[in-house]
């Protein structure tokens, strides 16, 4: 069990304490994700031509789309069954470039299990966006 594990126990057994919640989420926010990827053909805009990229995998769910993640390499590569390809971002990064419409589903298959709601996540990149405005002062 890793800190960012042992923290999410602390916030699921005291969802209303703002320090669990504060932990745990500047924990996240500074934690490099391993994300899978997939190979798609992209076209970024008309004048440029369709080239294949690797691209975060999107899977969907009971109608919703997730962007899933791993804070480990082993933990992909077992719900992946393989070595999976990946890319790795810290969570700030995922939040900063997230959608509206994109839910989250962090360590997938494991019992450190998290899914994150979309005003969750917009709560996330708000605070991202607050940090870097302020940085920037």
């Amino acid at each position: 069990m890793n800190e960012l594990d042992q923290n999410l126990e602390i916030l699921r057994a005291n969802p209303e304490d703002q320090k669990a919640q504060s932990c745990f989420y500047d924990l996240f926010l500074n934690t490099v994700f391993f994300l899978p990827t997939v190979k798609e053909m992209i076209q970024p805009d008309e004048e440029s031509d369709e080239h294949e990229a690797e691209v975060p995998m999107v899977i969907e769910s009971e109608g919703s789309d997730y962007l899933v993640f791993f804070d480990d390499q082993q933990r992909l590569n077992n719900w992946a069954q393989q070595d999976a390809p990946c890319i790795q971002l810290p969570g700030h990064v995922i939040a900063e470039m997230s959608t509206e419409e994109l839910y989250w589903v962090m360590n997938l298959g494991t019992e450190h299990i998290k899914q994150f709601a979309p005003d969750e996540i917009a709560w996330l990149k708000d605070v991202v966006e607050r940090c870097k405005a302020e940085a920037e002062k």
